[in-house]
């Protein structure tokens, strides 16, 4: 399975950001899983549907949001590290908003 960042109209990647400013410890955690999910699929990491195709990959305190689209390819979208029991209502609008432009640009 192809993993990819997602990037914005700049030429950003966030999720690549977030994982940069992680200690070398909980960067390490992600990019195991993210490495896992290129060799073995989903089904090797804790993830959990949050609404439609918006997914939300869970490592330590670290959450990574993405959609799958054809290929199968998944994209990470948005990352924010974990304080409380739901993920922000900010957070997963970021994510939204981020997916549906990835949705958009592949149909």
């Amino acid at each position: 399975m192809l993993v990819t960042f997602y990037e914005t109209a700049r030429g950003d990647r966030p999720v690549e950001g977030f994982i940069d400013r992680l200690s070398a410890k909980e960067a390490a955690k992600v990019l195991d899983a993210l490495a896992a999910i290129e060799a073995h699929g989903l089904e090797t990491v804790v993830a959990r549907q949050l609404k439609g195709k918006l997914w939300e990959l869970k490592v330590s305190a670290a959450r990574v949001f993405y959609v799958v689209v054809t290929g199968p390819e998944v994209v990470l979208l948005h990352a924010y590290k974990k304080q409380g029991q739901k993920a922000p209502r900010k957070e997963i609008e970021t994510a939204e908003r981020r997916m549906d432009e990835v949705l958009a640009a592949r149909r």
